[in-house]
């Protein structure tokens, strides 16, 4: 997490968003409080914020923590220059030279102090010059000009020893000896300044008639103005520039990372030459490499896969299980873990263990949703239902659970019966025995929707049991559904192929058509007409030119119904015609 922070603070810092990157740092520092190279990094982002008293406190700790690292030096001498310890940053500077002699950050930083000491000392008057400054002058490169066009000086210049005099003052402008040597320097003086020295004095008589030119100076020039009434103000020093921000370099600990991380993507694609070539064994290799030179996490999903091919699934499961541990710590990307989910999910599924499979997938569409992981998740829930599902079948199980079901049967506990054909069924899914005796227990209860559902589970089974129909019958009439009713009797009928069960479902049909008639016995002949019309199935039968003949032909000769319900299909319709109401028996 600290490297992970610290690779976050040095790309703010390079993007000079400095804030973020001493939040980064910050963070970091806090994990790992013995990284000297964090404090030089926060040092390095206070000094750009230009919060120097910070930068000196991280580059002090820097130092403490690694007094042998020129690195650390540089910043301390950039934090002091930047708090104005110039002659501490001088030293600091100069410690980190001593440690590394060619660090030029080190050098460029101790030339820009040793400037800045300079011009502070030229702002405070402390330049060693006699002269006060004044003997700059000399180099003025206006001089000789502004001497010809003085007439007292001019005619100096036609000497060769006083422009020997000049030339030497102008090499070295704080000789002091010279200028007392030769009073007509003192007149050159005048004339840069704009004022006559030899009027203050002190001068004697010299040659070539000095000391008369001194006293026609003072005629010429009234007291007060021969007097300099100020010094010429120094020399005005800048002020010594900030130290520029340096860029970060990658110190040796990231230098030594870059490098690791080289040799580890080589060994990577070299791995993956192998896996490509089915070289399972060869590509485990180089992706072990790998992961030994620098902690990626898709060098052991990939290792994961190499093993999976070669069929070492404990193997796969460890090394997907590893990088979703390390990815967790370094914050990995969420599709890197859920591939890793996936992984463990095929490896389980390959080992025939469906319920870790189904949690695995399911981890893996939690962090990445693809549908490649979602095929394989609905594929191994199946797997698992089908496995418990055959896995729970016995026979003999069933059969035992058939005969508690006949008990509680018996016993009039129809909850206890129901509970027991649901274990035959489980036991025995393909048995319609069960699916009927469950049926049987629920149309008890008056549960007549489940009973059906049951009837219908056990005739997909076996068509030719009649049972199913007649218990389905049995909730239709329950439900008031008179005419599916009958559809189903006739059903039974038609698998009763022994008549063994003839009686029992021409006892249900009279019991349908009795109650079907009797739900209707107040209605007036108007009121059934209108219902009879709104009763699709009916008016398909009246509307039935064979039925309209018949039923013709029963309006003159009543027992000629008797001799057409001798045929199947037209005494379904004739009942259904008698119990809606439309033929009406004894008038």
């Amino acid at each position: 997490m600290a490297d992970a922070l610290k690779a976050e603070g040095n790309k703010a810092f390079a993007a000079k968003d400095f804030t973020t990157a001493v939040d980064k740092f910050t963070q970091a520092i806090e994990l790992d409080p013995s990284n000297h190279v964090l404090y030089s990094n926060r040092s390095g982002s206070y000094a750009s914020l230009k919060q120097y008293e910070k930068a000196l406190e991280d580059a002090d700790k820097c130092t403490e923590l690694k007094p042998d690292w020129a690195k650390g030096w540089t910043r301390k001498g950039a934090a002091e220059h930047g708090v104005g310890n110039l002659l501490e940053a001088n030293d600091a500077f100069e410690e980190a030279l001593k440690l590394d002699s060619t660090n030029a950050q080190a050098k460029s930083g101790l030339e820009s102090v040793k400037r800045a000491i300079e011009a502070e000392a030229r702002a405070d008057g402390v330049t060693g010059d006699p002269t006060g400054g004044m003997g700059g002058m000399f180099s003025d490169p206006q001089m000789l000009q502004k001497l010809a066009a003085n007439p007292k000086t001019s005619k100096y210049l036609a000497d060769p020893g006083f422009m020997q005099k000049l030339q030497n003052l102008q090499k070295n402008p704080n000789d002091m000896s010279a200028m007392m040597s030769d009073p007509r320097l003192l007149e050159v003086m005048g004339v840069m300044l704009g004022i006559d020295l030899s009027a203050m004095g002190g001068a004697g008589a010299g040659a070539d008639g000095a000391g008369s030119a001194a006293r026609e100076t003072e005629e010429d020039v009234p007291m007060t103005d021969a007097r300099p009434t100020s010094r010429p103000p120094p020399p005005q020093s800048k002020k010594a520039p900030e130290p520029e921000p340096e860029p970060e370099p990658e110190d040796e600990e990231a230098v030594a990372k870059k490098k690791a991380k080289e040799e580890a993507e080589a060994e990577k694609k070299a791995g993956t030459e192998n896996y490509k070539k089915r070289q399972f064994d060869e590509a485990i290799e180089h992706y072990t490499k790998a992961w030994d030179l620098h902690k990626d996490i898709t060098y052991l999903t990939n290792r994961s896969a190499a093993k999976f091919e070669k069929g070492d699934y404990d193997g796969c499961i460890e090394d997907c299980k590893t990088a979703i541990a390390e990815g967790r710590e370094i914050l990995a990307d969420f599709k890197l873990i859920a591939k890793a989910y996936g992984r463990i999910g095929s490896a389980y599924e390959k080992k025939g263990d469906l319920a870790n499979a189904i949690d695995n997938y399911q981890r893996s569409l939690t962090e990445h949703r693809t549908p490649d992981t979602l095929t394989k998740l609905k594929a191994a829930e199946k797997a698992k239902i089908k496995y418990e599902r055959e896995s729970y079948m016995s026979p003999e199980k069933a059969e035992e659970a058939r005969a508690l079901g006949a008990e509680k049967w018996k016993a009039a506990d129809w909850p206890g019966a129901v509970a027991a054909y649901e274990e035959m069924i489980k036991r025995a899914p393909d048995d319609p025995r069960g699916y009927s005796n469950r049926a049987a227990a629920l149309i008890k209860l008056l549960s007549f929707p489940s009973a059906i559902e049951d009837c219908d589970k056990a005739i997909a089974l076996d068509p030719t049991m009649v049972k199913p129909y007649l218990r389905k019958a049995q909730c239709l009439m329950g439900m008031k559904e008179y005419n599916r009713c009958l559809d189903v009797l006739d059903e039974a009928r038609k698998k009763d192929t022994d008549g063994k069960s003839a009686r029992e479902i021409d006892e249900a049909e009279r019991k349908a058509m009795e109650a079907q008639y009797e739900s209707r016995s107040g209605e007036t002949e108007e009121e059934t007409s209108a219902r009879i019309q709104r009763d699709p199935e009916i008016m398909s039968i009246l509307s039935d030119p064979v039925m309209q003949s018949i039923l013709q032909q029963a309006k003159g000769d009543p027992a000629a119904l008797q001799e057409h319900m001798k045929n199947p299909g037209v005494a379904s319709k004739i009942r259904k015609l008698i119990a809606a109401g439309v033929i009406r028996l004894g008038r």
